[in-house]
């Protein structure tokens, strides 16, 4: 609801009013529905190509090990959305399988960092590359500037999710 505009205080229904619903958001969720299902899907096979045994939910952590660097586990876990028990037993878990390693922070001694192993580093890369390649061939059709705008944007809403 807002005021209408003519001063006299009348309130009237809004086209983005909580109570309307209207059909672009209501596409731009099915949308991400359908997305996110099959992302999850995905995400599960590449973290067995990376490690049989290896948790879907942890590919996420390599990636981002993969991409940033050594990263303390408080961070990873601030960055994936989840506690510290969970992040805990994930690091433990790719630990065991030789994917990560701890290592003492050089900025303070009481806390440790956890970097890719150059075993997970390899199997990562891989993995990744072969990820990229199948985005190319699925979307060989499309304009690079149109798989430029689509990688923006889900970059603006990855930035509005993450506040």
């Amino acid at each position: 609801m807002h005021e209408d505009g003519n001063g006299d205080g009348r309130r009237v229904a809004s086209d983005a009013s909580p109570g309307c619903v209207d059909r672009e958001f209501l596409s731009l969720e099915r949308e991400l529905t359908v997305l996110l299902r099959r992302a999850r899907a995905n995400q599960g096979e590449m973290a067995r190509e990376v490690h049989p045994d290896l948790e879907s939910a942890a590919y996420g952590l390599l990636v981002r090990l993969d991409e940033c660097g050594s990263q303390r586990a408080t961070e990873l876990a601030a960055y994936i959305g989840v506690g510290k028990a969970t992040m805990s037993r994930q690091l433990r878990a790719l630990e065991e399988l030789g994917l990560v390693a701890r290592e003492p922070d050089p900025a303070d001694g009481r806390a440790w960092l956890v970097a890719l192993t150059d075993e997970g580093r390899r199997r990562v890369g891989q993995v990744r590359e072969a990820r990229r390649a199948r985005y190319v061939s699925q979307l060989a059709h499309w304009d690079r500037r149109e798989v430029a705008e689509l990688a923006r944007l889900l970059h603006e809403l990855n930035h509005v999710m993450e506040k």
